[in-house]
C-alpha cells in the first residue's frame, strides 16, 4: 500500500489529504468497484499535511461548500493532484517499456526479414537512451523506432487504408484516426476522408477502435 498526498489549491489557500495511491486512482478515474473509504487515510482535511495544520471549518465551507471531510476529499482526489511516488511513477513507466518491447519482438525485423528477441530490443533501447513515454503506443512508436535505428536497424511492416468516415461520427472519430492520418479530405456534407498509415501490428486494434466509435459504419479500404 502506497500512501500518498492529494492537494487541491482553492482560494489561495491549500488543501490537502493522505491517500492510498492505488485506491486514489481508481476513484479519481472512476472506476468499477472504487472505494472512496479506502482511499482516504486522514479523518481530517489539511492545510500542510507533513505539519499537521488543520483546516477550519470555515475555510472548507468557503472553499468546498461543506465541511463534510468525505466529500471534500472526493473532490481533491477528483478535481486535484495526486502525488505520484517515485516508485509508482516507475512501475508505470517499466510497464509501458514492456508494452513497447512486446511490440517490438512481434512486428519489427532486421532489414533481412529475421525478428530480433525481447533481450537485444532491451539492451538496444537502453544503448540509445530511447525515452518511453507514458501514453499509448501507436502515438510514440515512429518516434521510438526512428531512435532505435541509431543502434539497431529496424523495419517494421506498415498497412495503409483510405476510410470514409459518416459526418454524424467524425467527432469521435477524428481523435482515432489523427495519430496515423496521412491525408485529410473534409467533403461538402461533413463526411472525412483519410488516409492512414500504421504498423501492421495495430490494425485490427485500430479497427476495432474505429467501428466502435463509428457503430460500424465508417467504409475502408486498404491501399498497397
Amino acid at each position: 500500500m502506497a500512501q500518498t498526498t492529494a492537494r487541491i489549491k482553492k482560494g489561495g489557500k491549500h488543501f490537502e489529504i493522505l491517500v492510498d495511491l492505488d485506491e486514489a486512482m481508481k476513484v479519481r478515474k472512476e472506476e468499477s468497484g472504487n472505494n472512496l473509504g479506502a482511499a482516504v487515510l486522514t479523518d481530517a482535511i489539511f492545510h500542510n499535511l507533513k505539519a499537521g495544520e488543520h483546516a477550519g471549518d470555515n475555510d472548507l465551507d468557503i472553499a468546498f461548500g461543506t465541511s463534510d471531510v468525505m466529500k471534500i476529499s472526493e473532490k481533491i482526489i477528483k478535481e486535484g493532484e495526486v502525488v505520484r511516488t517515485t516508485e509508482s511513477m516507475k512501475i508505470v513507466h517499466d510497464a509501458k517499456y514492456k508494452q513497447i518491447v512486446e511490440f517490438l519482438v512481434k512486428n519489427a525485423v532486421s532489414p533481412e526479414g529475421r525478428p530480433y528477441t525481447s533481450d537485444r530490443i532491451m539492451k538496444a533501447l537502453g544503448e540509445a537512451h530511447v525515452n518511453v513515454k507514458n501514453k499509448p503506443i501507436e502515438s510514440q512508436i515512429e518516434e521510438i523506432s526512428d531512435q532505435l535505428a541509431k543502434i539497431l536497424p529496424v523495419k517494421i511492416e506498415k498497412k495503409k487504408a483510405r476510410l470514409l468516415i459518416p459526418a454524424i461520427h467524425t467527432g469521435k472519430a477524428y481523435g482515432i484516426v489523427k495519430e496515423f492520418m496521412k491525408t485529410e479530405d473534409w467533403k461538402n456534407n461533413g463526411d472525412l476522408e483519410v488516409i492512414v498509415e500504421m504498423p501492421a501490428g495495430l490494425i485490427f486494434d485500430f479497427y476495432d477502435k474505429i467501428n466502435g466509435a463509428t457503430h460500424g459504419s465508417v467504409l475502408s479500404e486498404e491501399l498497397k
